[in-house]
Formats: structure tokens, C-alpha cells, sequence
């Protein structure tokens, strides 16, 4: 039968494929549209399975956030090669991943996988994937993802996707500028926690332990008194968290003020972030 430019055209459009291989698919459905659709998943289903093998070395991080709904989400998209990275289709796929965690709230690549596609629930999330590897022909996967609901948010992508950041802030109204300011300096700066309530205790007692170490070692120290030990060991810890906590960090576009300062100066506090780098094993 013959096909018509008009059909390849509506498939094309519903599926995403190359027009060659929706021709094809037509051609082999007799013009009927579902089945070709079914041909095409089919397909693509093959290739996520010969393809699921490959080492996925490369990737980037999405992040999106609905601010009606006060939730937001950011995710890590591995695939194989750098050029892909940059790739529309698999730019876009990385968002669309990102906005299908803030709405449907999935906790592991699994359950993500398993759902309906918020864009188009006649199909999965798995298939939403399988339509970008069927047409580059590598293998694609979710490795991270985290959540966030309440509040409100701010994100930040590195230009090649490589590192991301997205804050969560309560306070009365937030500046999308002094969030992703915030974010930038995350990026940036990679703060083990927020707060200093939220750096693990067993952490905190090995950075004591670690001065206690460097006081003793130090010449300029023997002698001195057991109070002025104590305020030499107070002064390095609080120098380690101005390095690694971040409302105690200066702030990188302003080093006489810390992000806290910044944050309080908008009306906001802290209530989590996540920074996520490609290829990070935690």
C-alpha cells in the first residue's frame, strides 16, 4: 500500500523517530498507524536491551521545578559518549526525566522507569528513553535522583551539564537571582552540608581529632596553657566548617558576608540542597 508523505509525517510527530524508519514501519503495519507505533517501540525496546550492556561513562544533570506545585527534582542521566552530552534529543530527554521526578516523585531509577510518562502516559518511562536510544544508538540510563516538595527553589546547571545544584529555602518570597547565586556557589565550592547540624557527629570528632593532632605537633604550642590549647582548637574548627558548611562558607561573589548572611538578608533559611556531579559514586 501506498504511504503518504502526510502519514510518515504524523508519525514522525507522535513518536519522535527518523521519517526513513517511520516510513518503514508504516510500510510494514499496511498503514496503520497504531501498529507502526508498536513496531517502532518494538524496535527500540530491542536496542535498549542489545545497547543495556555498554558502559555509560558520560552524562549530564537535569533539574526542574514547579512553583504553583512547590515541588522540584534534579536528576543524573548517564550515557556513553561525551558528543552525546550535547545532543538535543538527549538534553531534552534529561529534562523531561527531571520534571517526571518533581511530579510523580519517584525514589530510585527503577521506580522512575516503571511509570507513566508525565507527557505521554500511553507509554512508559523506560519507552521515553528507548525512543532517544533507538535513535542515537547508545545506552542511556537514570543513576541518580532526589526530590523536593515545600518552600521554594533554585537550580543551576553547568553549561555542559557536568555539575548541578538545587536549593530548597523557606521565607515569605525568594529572589530567583539570589537562589541561583546561592546554587552557583555550590557549585562551586561543593559544601559537605548546609548547616552544621547536618555534618555527620562522627565527621565533626575526626576534624577534632585532626587539630588536636596539628596543635600537638606544632613547637609554638608546648608550653601553653590548657585554656589557650582549647581556644587554638575551637579556632581551627570553626575555620573548617567557614570551608566546608555552607551558610558558615563567604559568600564567593562577596567574601566579607557568608551565604548565611546572604540568605537571612533575603528573609530565607536553609532547608536543604543537592549537588550532583556526573559520575560522583555518592
Amino acid at each position: 500500500m501506498a504511504i503518504s508523505a502526510a502519514d510518515v509525517k504524523k508519525l514522525r510527530d507522535r513518536t519522535g523517530m527518523q521519517m526513513m524508519k517511520c516510513k518503514a514501519a508504516l510500510e510494514e503495519a499496511d498503514g496503520d498507524m497504531d501498529k507502526a507505533i508498536e513496531i517502532l517501540r518494538k524496535q527500540n525496546k530491542d536496542a535498549q536491551v542489545k545497547l543495556g550492556e555498554r558502559e555509560t561513562a558520560e552524562g549530564r544533570i537535569a533539574a526542574y521545578a514547579d512553583a504553583d506545585k512547590q515541588v522540584a527534582a534534579i536528576i543524573e542521566v548517564r550515557c556513553e559518549s561525551a558528543p552525546v552530552v550535547k545532543a538535543d534529543m538527549f538534553v531534552q530527554l534529561t529534562n523531561d526525566l527531571a520534571k517526571q521526578v518533581a511530579l510523580k516523585q519517584a525514589t530510585t531509577p527503577e521506580e522512575l522507569l516503571a511509570q507513566p510518562f508525565v507527557d505521554n502516559p500511553g507509554k512508559t518511562v523506560h519507552e521515553r528513553i528507548g525512543e532517544v536510544v533507538g535513535l542515537i544508538r547508545e545506552n542511556m540510563r537514570p543513576a541518580r535522583l532526589f526530590w523536593m516538595k515545600g518552600g521554594h527553589f533554585g537550580s543551576y546547571i553547568h553549561h555542559d551539564g557536568s555539575v548541578g545544584v538545587l536549593v530548597q529555602v523557606e521565607g515569605a518570597k525568594a529572589d530567583p537571582a539570589v537562589l541561583r547565586d546561592v546554587c552557583m556557589h555550590i557549585a562551586a565550592r561543593n559544601p559537605v552540608a548546609g548547616v552544621r547540624e547536618d555534618v555527620p557527629q562522627e565527621r565533626i570528632e575526626k576534624e577534632k581529632e585532626i587539630a588536636q593532632a596539628q596543635i600537638a605537633q606544632d613547637p609554638k604550642n608546648q608550653g601553653k596553657p590548657a585554656n589557650i590549647l582549647t581556644k587554638i582548637a575551637e579556632g581551627k574548627m570553626k575555620t573548617w566548617f567557614a570551608e566546608n558548611v555552607l551558610v558558615d562558607q563567604p559568600f564567593v561573589k562577596d567574601d566579607s558576608r557568608t551565604v548565611g548572611d546572604l540568605l537571612r538578608s533575603a528573609g530565607l533559611n536553609l532547608v536543604k540542597f543537592v549537588r550532583l556531579k556526573v559520575g560522583e559514586l555518592t
